[in-house]
């Protein structure tokens, strides 16, 4: 399957809405009214693409109107153009020139980061160099077996401590084992923890701290990872993770279970970090590097 239709196939449920939406409100009127570009706003907001990026396509589609007529009204092309415009170019995995790179995955509860975790090492290992993953939620019995389980579907070692464990400890030892196996990368599954939990950050903090002691630098990615389905209330935890700990990056899951993929755009816009992978399905593949060009077109071409 071509990269376009993975993307395809992961964003229809959001495709499907905007395009059921644009095509009733330009065929409902031959002329763009003040009522038409409401309409057109509330779609895009309903698909949780945020007042500026609502703004930007609103203005567009004004300026083409004015200036073409009818002819102008292609919103999907001009939707497309804005919002591939708007999103920096493809950022993969940060690569540490010389020995391991430390990946530290973080979030809320019930985003998919021990699931994130492990397809990212089967990404890199998929491409020739060597993953082992930390089972650093501690405190969730069932995330250690999960990584595990993943670990040996995907044959990649998994470092793990006991369950209640210090989730630190388990940190500085999966970072000494990475080095002592020369790894490329290391991929650190951290507990699940509410933003608005101020004991659960500075834990996160101090896990941050001694893998830099150990390893200089490290982590040297930190990614957020943010649940699609929640929509622009994604936005609110990404601030607060921000905050805490330097992100490097945001990786967006479960697109393929909403109708709000817009949030991509409107999370990427407010923070200006870029969304480096997406999530389109269940499957090991199915973690995609993000691309803002297929993004786009996923979206909003027209069938």
């Amino acid at each position: 399957m071509g990269l376009f239709q993975k993307f395809k196939d992961g964003l229809l449920k959001t495709h499907q809405k905007l395009a059921h939406e644009i095509k009733r409100i330009v065929t409902a009127s031959p002329q763009l009214t003040s009522a038409t570009v409401e309409e057109l706003e509330a779609a895009l907001i309903a698909a949780d693409f945020g007042m500026a990026m609502t703004g930007r396509i609103s203005a567009a589609v004004k300026l083409a109107y004015e200036t073409q007529g009818r002819a102008g009204l292609d919103v999907f092309s001009i939707a497309r153009a804005e919002v591939e415009r708007s999103l920096p170019a493809p950022a993969g995995l940060l690569r540490q020139p010389d020995g391991l790179t430390v990946v530290s995955i973080i979030g809320v509860n019930g985003t998919g980061k021990t699931t994130t975790a492990a397809k990212l090492g089967h990404m890199v290992e998929s491409r020739g160099q060597k993953a082992m993953l930390a089972a650093c939620d501690t405190f969730r019995a069932a995330a250690v077996e999960q990584l595990k389980l993943w670990g040996e579907q995907l044959h990649l070692p998994v470092i793990a401590g006991a369950h209640g464990a210090d989730p630190a400890s388990v940190a500085h030892d999966a970072v000494a084992a990475a080095l002592a196996r020369r790894v490329d990368y290391l991929f650190v599954d951290t507990a699940g923890r509410l933003h608005t939990k101020h004991n659960l950050m500075q834990e996160l903090q101090k896990v941050h701290r001694v893998m830099s002691r150990k390893l200089p630098g490290a982590p040297h990615e930190t990614l957020l990872v943010l649940d699609a389905s929640t929509g622009m209330n994604s936005l609110v935890q990404a601030r607060a993770f921000h905050a805490a700990v330097a992100l490097t990056g945001l990786v967006v899951t479960k697109l393929d279970g909403t109708s709000k993929g817009g949030m991509v755009v409107a999370i990427q816009q407010d923070l200006k970090l870029p969304v480096k992978f997406i999530g389109l399905g269940q499957g090991p593949d199915d973690l995609q590097p993000f691309n803002p060009r297929e993004f786009a077109r996923a979206l909003f071409d027209e069938e």
